[in-house]
């Protein structure tokens, strides 16, 4: 703790070593801050609040139509046109505005104007400019004028022109709508005649290029059906010959007979290989093996005659070839009725290629005239019921709930603030340029320092002797420094109080 005191000691004796470099440069930067505080332009904002018959204005009153309508005064307030009748009757209290005053002040409207729902039936208008080369106080009278002319214009358009506007565009919605609704009748009828001339006892739907690609799609799907159903039938085929018909029907003396067994292990085979098991299955490889052996005994003079029984696993196998066979028998039929079918739409498409064109832009032209149909039917009954409501309700309904204020003091900037943080910032700044300078000199301002840069042991120190005429010589100097440095907080205060007194003008 007591190293950390000691360094703050030094660094502020470093900065009192430099201090009227520091002033210096708190001076320079405070007079160059303040001075472009004070030429930025003061923003002056004024607003007002209206309450609207929401149902009447908006439609439905919903929040969409109600932020859509906003949206479009917000453009027809801010336009050209409309921000030139503003101006037109906007005077600075004093006298009309000049040109150069009235093209500034449209200029500041482009981007000052500002209007915002609250809630369901209330509007807010605000306005905020700023302008130079006009006072502050012909500013905020200027900004209150705008809005008041804001609010009336808005009134007078939407009071006006509602009525106007719906039965314009009620005629407007009534004569398209009834040109579009002849223009479908003749595409329908004309789709109807081509599909009839066309497409008649075809099957599927849709165009002749649709009906032959779903034709096709279905074919080979069909196909690749049809050829794993006949190689199912091949595999059956090859299974039941591969299985006795009939097996013995017992054993003698107590001991199965070789042809039994051999027979016993080839049903074993068969159904081993109906279940999808190869060659190199372990199953199939050891009967294979005892039916080798089987053979060869029976080759040797083992075979004992018994009586014959039918085959369980043969009559199994003959039914599921019969089932397989009526698969493919079914798949093969309805393979002709495409191939069919495929001739038959491909003779129309030759045949036929003008009604194909016709038919294909025809769907087409109907499906846009539809779209526009419905869309317009729907602003259409929109729009009624906007007039029905306008007129049941004796047009729209305005208040001004809030008139529009003469601001008092300016939105922005808050001089006040950047005032004092350019004093703050002048002040470290040169707080900061005089420690650096004072790090880039070669004083020690204590032994320890010395000793340390350099590397010799300091045996002592002498103490400075002040004279009477040096300490008059320091004491006029610090009176000089102490005015400089007062001179710099007098100057604020000196500033804000014009910043006081320009609100107070304006007020």
């Amino acid at each position: 703790m007591e190293a950390i005191y000691t360094e703050i000691r030094i660094a502020l004796y470093a900065i009192w070593r430099m201090r009227w470099l520091a002033l210096a440069v708190a001076w320079a930067f405070c007079l160059v801050g303040w001075v472009m505080v004070m030429r930025v332009p003061a923003s002056y904002e004024s607003s007002a609040r209206i309450q609207v018959q929401v149902k009447s204005l908006f439609g439905d009153g919903s929040e969409g139509d109600m932020q859509r309508s906003v949206d479009r005064v917000r453009q027809s307030l801010t336009s050209t046109e409309m921000l030139k009748r503003v101006v037109k009757n906007v005077s600075n209290g004093e006298r009309p505005l000049t040109s150069y005053e009235s093209l500034s002040l449209i200029g500041a409207l482009r981007g000052g104007i500002s209007i915002t729902a609250q809630g369901e039936d209330l509007l807010e208008i605000k306005t905020r400019i700023s302008l130079n080369g006009i006072s502050e106080q012909q500013t905020a009278y200027i900004v209150r004028s705008v809005t008041q002319q804001l609010i009336d214009i808005f009134v007078q358009e939407n009071v006006i022109g509602s009525k106007v506007n719906n039965e314009e565009a009620l005629r407007f919605l009534d004569q398209e709508l009834a040109r579009r609704a002849k223009e479908l009748a003749d595409v329908d009828r004309r789709r109807a005649q081509i599909t009839q001339d066309t497409l008649g006892a075809l099957p599927g739907t849709g165009t002749l290029e649709q009906r032959m690609d779903a034709v096709r799609n279905e074919m080979v799907s069909l196909e690749s059906n049809l050829m794993q159903a006949r190689s199912a039938l091949a595999a059956m085929n090859g299974q039941l010959a591969a299985t006795p018909a009939q097996i013995p029907a017992g054993s003698v003396g107590g001991l199965d007979t070789i042809d039994q067994r051999i027979a016993s292990l080839e049903g074993q085979l068969s159904e081993a290989i109906s279940r999808g098991w190869t060659e190199k299955h372990p199953d199939v490889i050891a009967i294979r093996s005892q039916l080798s052996q089987l053979r060869a005994e029976k080759a040797r003079g083992g075979t004992r005659s018994v009586p014959m029984t039918p085959n369980p696993v043969y009559v199994s196998l003959k039914s599921m070839q019969a089932e397989r066979q009526g698969n493919v028998a079914a798949l093969e039929a309805r393979k002709q009725q495409l191939e069919q079918a495929i001739t038959l739409i491909g003779q129309r498409q030759l045949t036929a290629p003008g009604q194909q064109i016709d038919q294909s832009r025809l769907d087409r032209d109907y499906d846009v005239l539809r779209d526009q149909y419905n869309k317009l039917l729907e602003r259409r009954e929109s729009a009624k019921l906007r007039s029905d409501a306008t007129g049941k309700t004796d047009g729209v309904r305005f208040r001004v709930i809030d008139q529009p204020s003469l601001p008092r003091e300016p939105a922005a900037p808050n001089r006040t603030m950047l005032l004092t943080a350019v004093l703050i910032a002048g002040v470290v700044v040169g707080a900061g340029v005089g420690f650096a300078k004072s790090q880039l000199s070669s004083v020690f301002t204590t032994t320890q320092q010395l000793a340390k840069a350099s590397g010799l042991p300091v045996l002592g120190s002498i103490s400075e002797v002040i004279t009477a005429d040096t300490r008059q010589v320091r004491r006029k100097q610090m009176m000089w420094f102490s005015s400089a440095a007062a001179g710099l907080p007098g100057m604020f205060m000196l500033l804000m109080l014009i910043e006081f007194i320009k609100r107070i003008m304006v007020s």
